[in-house]
Parts: C-alpha cells; structure tokens; sequence
C-alpha cells in the first residue's frame, strides 16, 4: 500500500489526474513519500515528470513560452489534436487543489477554457477562462488562495544531466545567487558558499557524504573569482592537498552525485516540500547508488520525494509500496502500484530488481 495521504503535508502531492499529455492518454495517480517510477525507455516516465515542469511554467506565466519550446499544441497534445482536443489535469495536495483545462488555437497557442481552485477535495471555484496565461496570481479571492498557491510554488524538477564542457555547472554564477538551489544546479558553487557560511552544519555533512563516494575528495574552495568581484565558480582540492582545481576536474558521476547530495541534504527550510528527480543514478559507482538511496530516504522523513529510474541497484534499495511501474500498452502510458501480496512468494528468493529484470512486474521493453 502507498503511504496514507494523512502522512503528507498539505503543500505536498496527494495525486494527480492528467488527461490528454504526450504519451498518456488519462492517469490517476496516487503518491506516498517516496515514489520510485521504473520503466524503459519510451514508456512515459519523462512525460510524466514534464507535466509538472509544465504546471511550474504556468505558474510562472511562461506557458505559451513552454508550448512553444516543445514545438506546439500537437507535441503536447496525446496523438495531436487530432485525436484529443483538450489537455486536462488536477493535482490534488491534502484536501486542496488545482485543476485546468487548455485547447489549442488556430495561432498554435493554447488556452485555458478553465483553471481552478479546489477546497475539501470536491469542491472547486473556476478562476476564468479564456485567458493565455495563468490567472492563478488573481485567485478566487476567498482563503483556498494562499493554501493552493503555497503548494504550487513548493516542489522542484531536479536534472543535473548536463555536465559536459560548456554545462551550467561549470560556469560561474553570482555570488548573491543563492536564495535556493537552482534545478539544473548553474548557482552550485554559490549555494554552497551560502551554506558554508550560515548552515555550517548542513555544509559539512554534504562534504562528508561526497568523500564516501569520491575519497580523494577533500573540500571545496568558496572565494569570490578574484579577477570578477560578486561572481563565483566551483573550485574544489584533493585530500592532503591545498592546489585548487576547478569543476571540469571533476568526473561527469561526482559532479552529479555532488548536485544530488546538495539537494538531498540541504537544510529543510530550504529545500522544496516536493523532491523531483529525473533518473538520478545516471553515471553513477553502484555504491554510490546505495548512498544515494540513503540520502532519498533520509529527506522523505520531512520531504516528499518522486524519482524515475531505470538503475536496478537504486531498485533494490526502496520497498515494494514505493514503486510505480509505467509502461507503454495500447500506445499510451499506464501506470501501476505493486501488490506486496501477489509478489510475496517471489520476494522470498529475489529481490525487487531481480524481479523487474525477469519481467514479472513489467516496466521492462
């Protein structure tokens, strides 16, 4: 069984409804505190996740900037809009909500025919329709407002995929950026400098999680670039030894697993009340990925956390309720929770992964 919904926060995800999405052409589906979603390439796992990249432009008023990034209603729409003539999604967090309903224009925008707010999980009031950017800003003027938008600015996406030469890691950031961290991680060395020097203690946690997995680690050195005052890069030095190198020094697996670490372990007042992690194992030691699952579940203690993976080691090191199993059947995604019982014979002489890698669960091509 899921983790009950009175577990959760009021700002933290209940489920979510999506009708009409890329690959998914209708969901319901229910999260606890860890959310571990398996399957293979091209199931719809990454479409998932992107509704809430998605939500989190629309609250940004970015919608119509995101739409067309994506290259239009018919990429966004389940078969085009041929098919399906309206994208429709609730999310639902405690007893409060948010719902909108977009159709797709002749001008190749889409707009909402209706966005509203929910209260006592029925009962909802429309904010409008008609309208190309959010009016969730206006609200319904009644108490529901603060609740639902509390909730909406409260969850990340973290993707720390992009580390190569030119990556926003690598940069240097402004010093003064360092408010929060930073989904694609461009403001690292700032954020660490941040906490550094006002949450010593969360700081040094980070770097002694880091040196479990990389020992010639020995810390980071957070000093404004002498040549570009107000501005700081990530520069770093070995164990027993004080020349300073800077990120491009690191390998593509420990500049992620430092991301990853810094998100997981920052102080809780900082970190959104919703973790997103999109396949986070991505070049990492297998035992790394044991750490890495220690730090999930160490931040779902206060924190809500939904990762996708394909890795069975990071697999293995959640149980069998934390598991949605996303497939591709009848050309659109499907989503399930694992039954301990109907698995329970299998689990006396394998373990999770082993499971999922015999196709027994499915989530497999």
């Amino acid at each position: 069984m899921v983790q009950k919904s009175d577990d959760l926060k009021k700002t933290q995800i209940r489920n979510i409804k999506i009708s009409g999405f890329k690959s998914i052409k209708t969901c319901d589906v229910e999260f606890g505190k860890v959310n571990v979603l398996i399957g293979p390439n091209g199931s719809g796992k990454s479409n998932f996740i992107s509704v809430f990249k998605m939500i989190k432009e629309i609250y940004q008023s970015q919608i119509q900037q995101y739409i067309s990034r994506q290259g239009g209603p018919d990429t966004i729409l389940y078969n085009g809009r041929r098919m399906t003539q309206k994208l429709i999604v609730d999310v639902y967090f405690g007893d409060n909500g948010y719902a909108f309903t977009l159709e797709p224009t002749n001008d190749n925008r889409m707009m909402f025919i209706d966005e509203s707010f929910y209260w006592d999980k029925t009962r909802y009031k429309s904010i409008g329709s008609g309208h190309f950017e959010t009016k969730s800003f206006e609200g319904t003027h009644t108490y529901i407002d603060n609740y639902v938008r509390k909730a909406l600015r409260n969850w990340d996406i973290y993707h720390f995929h992009d580390t190569g030469d030119f990556s926003p890691i690598k940069k240097q950031s402004q010093l003064n950026d360092n408010m929060f961290l930073r989904s694609n991680g461009e403001n690292l060395a700032a954020f660490l400098y941040l906490l550094k020097n006002k949450y010593e203690k969360h700081y040094y946690r980070i770097v002694q999680t880091i040196k479990l997995v990389a020992p010639f680690f020995g810390d980071f050195i957070l000093r404004e670039n002498p040549l570009s005052p107000n501005y700081i890069a990530l520069e770093w030095h070995e164990k027993n030894n004080d020349i300073p190198f800077i990120a491009n020094m690191l390998s593509d697996g420990t500049l992620r697993f430092i991301c990853l670490a810094t998100a997981l372990l920052q102080p809780e007042e900082l970190q959104p009340d919703t973790i997103f992690i999109d396949e986070p194992e991505l070049g990492l030691h297998p035992y790394a990925i044991t750490i890495l699952a220690a730090l999930v579940r160490k931040a779902s203690i206060k924190k809500q956390v939904i990762i996708s993976t394909q890795s069975v080691e990071l697999l293995n090191e959640f149980d069998i309720e934390d598991i949605i199993v996303v497939d591709r059947e009848n050309e659109q995604t499907t989503f399930k929770r694992l039954n301990y019982k109907e698995l329970e014979t299998w689990l006396e002489d394998y373990s999770l992964g082993e499971i999922w890698k015999k196709n027994i669960i499915g989530g497999r091509p």
